[in-house]
């Protein structure tokens, strides 16, 4: 008679474990399929990215940077062509110029997370060991961006600023601010870029 109640327990008990078991296995199936959903849709390239497409191509650079802001600027040619890699997804950029009379190479990668709805840029170059970030959003036709960079004066990471003001699909400008000697924020560059190709 006992083991005929234990019998009855055990087959009461597994029903309802299968019961509890089956919704949770199917809301597993379901939060897996809304994360491959999401996964998917974070993915592709949209109207964000669509919106950098005057800065892809090949452009001259007319460059002025300063070093003392109460001196006249350094002035550089420079030229630079910036592509589409993995299908639309970010803007690979290769840069050719010149600064404080040397030779200068950059190389830089622009793009749009569609996670986080910001635009972000990294840098690095051939006068520095460090990479360069930037975060930003786009305002009308002007990119702006914060970001930190390593200062060798000072031997710490400061911040800086920069916006890409585009004039339309063959001319725009970049400009870049930061702390001068003093610390207050002053202009370091400004680049007038016009599209060869």
């Amino acid at each position: 008679m006992k083991l005929h109640r234990v019998a009855q327990y055990l087959v009461v008990v597994t029903g309802l474990s299968l019961a509890i078991a089956a919704p949770a296995a199917e809301k597993k199936k379901m939060d897996e399929k809304a994360a491959m959903e999401a996964m998917q849709a974070a993915s592709n390239p949209g109207d964000a990215q669509k919106k950098m497409e005057p800065l892809a191509g090949t452009f001259s650079v007319k460059v002025k940077s300063w070093m003392d802001p109460s001196k006249p600027p350094e002035l550089s040619d420079a030229t630079t062509e910036r592509k589409w890699i993995f299908g639309g997804r970010y803007l690979d950029e290769n840069y050719q110029g010149s600064f404080m009379g040397q030779p200068f190479s950059g190389k830089g990668t622009q793009g749009y997370d569609n996670v986080t709805k910001h635009y972000f840029g990294t840098w690095i170059d051939s006068m520095s060991t460090g990479t360069t970030t930037s975060v930003g959003t786009l305002e009308g036709k002007v990119f702006k961006y914060k970001g930190m960079m390593s200062d060798p004066a000072s031997g710490k990471q400061v911040p800086y600023t920069m916006s890409i003001t585009v004039a339309d699909n063959d001319h725009h400008t970049l400009e870049m601010w930061g702390p001068g000697p003093d610390g207050k924020n002053v202009k370091w560059m400004e680049m007038a870029y016009t599209r060869t190709k």
